[in-house]
């Protein structure tokens, strides 16, 4: 024996037959929260945010860090064998 039933109702009408709580002002505010943090979050994608938090360097560090980048390499450069003026073991 087979036996349909079909219910025509709202999800409200639905929550009330079953006893279920009413959670649509507890949705509502955790929606206007979420809404907010995410606009919050929307600000810090600005470019110049991004990139003030990204690079924290001001023009004369900036500068100072390509100095040393360059003398490092032109340190490791002039020692390796067979480059003009290297100091390292030459080829025999």
């Amino acid at each position: 024996m087979k036996v349909n039933f079909n219910i025509d109702c709202t999800p409200e009408e639905a929550r009330t037959f079953f006893g279920l709580p009413d959670v649509t002002q507890l949705q509502a505010e955790m929606m206007d929260q979420i809404r907010g943090r995410m606009m919050a979050g929307m600000e810090a994608m600005d470019p110049q945010t991004m990139m003030k938090t990204w690079v924290p360097m001001d023009a004369q560090n900036w500068e100072s860090m390509m100095k040393n980048f360059w003398g490092q390499a032109m340190n490791g450069w002039g020692n390796m064998p067979g480059m003009p003026g290297a100091s390292g073991p030459k080829k025999g």
